[in-house]
């Protein structure tokens, strides 16, 4: 599983060289071991954003004088069914008639919060590190998420709730990236994509935990304390060697380099010659090793405008699409944790199908294909009758199918796009596009969004087993050369 591309003797390589590649290999014992840690990050994540089916779920109530209406303007109180649940922010605040609004705005308080996690974070760990960041987002998580939980106003509930997922949107972007910077060519669509896999397994796991914890308190403090575990990423989490390299720290990243070869059983001697020799190619041939790139560098050339633009929008679909149908899904009737469980299962076949597609067909490709599919089926959603209902179940299935293989198609397309330099600030911006859901917006424009997309993938590049750009220079070549190799083949 180690596909070596160390070798004993040094020699000259050539322009396209993946220094962390030729060093560590491809795959092999210690990539396996900080995925595995990495992917840990997925379950509180899951938990945390889709955490508000189970702590404001629709609750039947009426007025404590039952000769009054249960909105009435002089009913003192309200009474809460509690057959299921026997504590919500609802019933605990009474977040029903004139204050249901409040309860819209946990979620829009937690989107918010994943959205300028996205960008602060994204921001953070291409001036400081993948590593620290990460270690500071978990942490943030944790307690901000244990102090929601035993808020005793609903002002200092809905702050905390910002912080917790402010640190949810940092380890989302900051934990991929990482991923996409240590896994060699061959491995990493199949990594990228089985790096979705925990959030489909904590998006089970989350009516599980509120079956048994049907007080909205407790399963708040459960779904949060569990990051607490995370903070051994500072002892065992490597920085990201590309990160290391692309800033000039070479003592670093040749430390991280050794010891990663030596877990993968892979020679170690010419590795610091080889890091000396990249660096000083790179140098001679760019002189950007000093400059660190910032989000203006995202819309600065031409063609990473057109990424940027593209990718965003993409992000935009995959959230306003795949949210807006799990609500769909969720709202079904019938047993609440049976359909949030489903709505989660339905999601892992197809990111496992993504594995297969996205080598198979490459990255723009099916990219295009979900698009098409999910946009057409939402669209079938929103003409079709309401009865019989099992013909909107089947075809919000069939649309989640396609969303569910957008979503870790499009992580694997902007990490790979996107150079080193600016890769966790394109990621992070362009993945905070998927915050924008707001729940009454039709399932014809759901339709309508994911075919815009499909179009708009048709101005990327294909990425598959491609090496991955350091800096915008780096991007714009890759660019270029993708269109005169569509020349030839034309010409031919």
């Amino acid at each position: 599983m180690q596909n070596g591309t160390a070798r004993d003797e040094p020699r000259k390589e050539p322009e396209h060289v993946d220094i962390v590649q030729k060093s560590i290999g491809v795959l092999g014992k210690w990539h396996i071991w900080v995925c595995l840690a990495i992917f840990l990050v997925k379950f509180p994540v899951a938990w945390h954003q889709l955490s508000i089916v189970f702590v404001a779920p629709r609750t039947e109530f009426y007025c404590v004088d039952p000769n009054l209406d249960k909105c009435a303007r002089n009913c003192s109180a309200h009474v809460f069914n509690r057959s299921v649940f026997s504590e919500t922010i609802l019933s605990e605040w009474d977040l029903v008639c004139e204050k249901e609004y409040l309860a819209d705005l946990a979620q829009t308080v937690t989107m918010l919060g994943i959205l300028f996690g996205n960008m602060v974070f994204g921001y953070l760990s291409d001036k400081f590190g993948r590593k620290l960041p990460l270690v500071g987002a978990v942490i943030l998580q944790a307690v901000s998420g244990t102090i929601a939980a035993f808020s005793p106003w609903f002002s200092l509930f809905l702050i905390m709730r910002f912080f917790a997922a402010l640190a949810t949107g940092g380890t989302m972007v900051t934990s991929f990236v990482l991923i996409m910077e240590l896994i060699g060519t061959e491995w990493r669509t199949v990594v990228g994509i089985l790096y979705q896999i925990p959030f489909n397994l904590g998006h089970i796991l989350l009516p599980v935990i509120s079956y048994f914890l049907r007080d909205w308190r407790y399963f708040q403090a459960a779904i949060s304390l569990p990051s607490l575990a995370l903070i051994f990423y500072y002892w065992v989490m490597p920085e990201s060697p590309r990160w290391l390299l692309a800033g000039g720290k070479r003592e670093e990243a040749i430390k991280v380099l050794e010891k990663a070869a030596k877990s993968n059983n892979l020679p170690t001697k010419n590795i610091k010659n080889d890091v000396l020799e990249y660096l000083t190619n790179k140098v001679e041939d760019e002189q950007l090793e000093s400059r660190k790139g910032n989000i203006l560098d995202l819309v600065r050339t031409p063609i990473m405008r057109m990424y940027t633009i593209a990718i965003c929008f993409n992000w935009l679909v995959c959230g306003l699409c795949f949210f807006g149908v799990s609500q769909f899904i969720g709202h079904l009737g019938g047993n609440i944790f049976l359909n949030v469980a489903l709505s989660a299962v339905i999601q892992i076949p197809s990111t496992l199908f993504a594995c297969w597609a996205t080598k198979a067909w490459g990255r723009r490709k099916t990219l295009i294909s979900a698009n098409i599919l999910s946009g057409v089926f939402l669209i079938l959603i929103g003409v079709s009758p309401s009865e019989p209902t099992w013909i909107k179940s089947i075809l919000s299935t069939t649309a989640m199918f396609g969303l569910s293989l957008s979503f870790p198609t499009v992580y694997i397309y902007s990490g790979e796009l996107f150079p080193t330099m600016v890769r966790n600030i394109g990621v992070g911006t362009s993945s905070m596009c998927a915050r924008f859901v707001e729940p009454w917006i039709p399932p014809i424009i759901f339709g309508v969004a994911p075919l815009i997309g499909a179009m708009l993938c048709l101005k990327l590049p294909e990425t598959l087993d491609c090496k991955l750009p350091d800096t915008i220079e780096e991007a714009e070549m890759f660019e270029i050369r993708s269109r005169e190799e569509k020349s030839a083949l034309r010409g031919h």
